[in-house]
């Protein structure tokens, strides 16, 4: 498992000439409701498992949470499934929130 900051994140999502990654966010519902980096796909952590076939294990993943423990935890759940370029964002979206995107709700 790889680890990327927020303005890590930012900077290759800005990059034209990088494929873009799988934005997965593990949180709940009504978090995902709350604030989202744009292009993120839903799956609670608690869901991953049952829904682990929906996700490309040649695909580069970041997984997203609040702060970066369930996010940590999915990462390595999929690394030892098989998906060899997964990502945890740092900090998750509150992190985010303080260094790339101000603007958006924090909880």
């Amino acid at each position: 498992m790889n680890h990327l900051t927020a303005p890590e994140l930012a900077a290759w999502l800005a990059d034209p000439s990088r494929p873009q990654p799988v934005l997965l966010d593990v949180r709940e519902n009504w978090e995902f409701e709350t604030c989202k980096i744009a292009g993120s796909t839903l799956i609670p952590m608690n869901s991953i498992p049952a829904r682990i076939e929906e996700l490309d294990d040649d695909a580069e993943i970041v997984c997203i949470c609040h702060h970066g423990a369930r996010s940590m935890s999915v990462a390595a759940f999929l690394e030892r499934n098989g998906f060899g370029k997964t990502f945890n964002l740092t900090g998750g979206i509150h992190a985010w929130a303080l260094q790339v995107d101000s603007a958006m709700p924090k909880y």
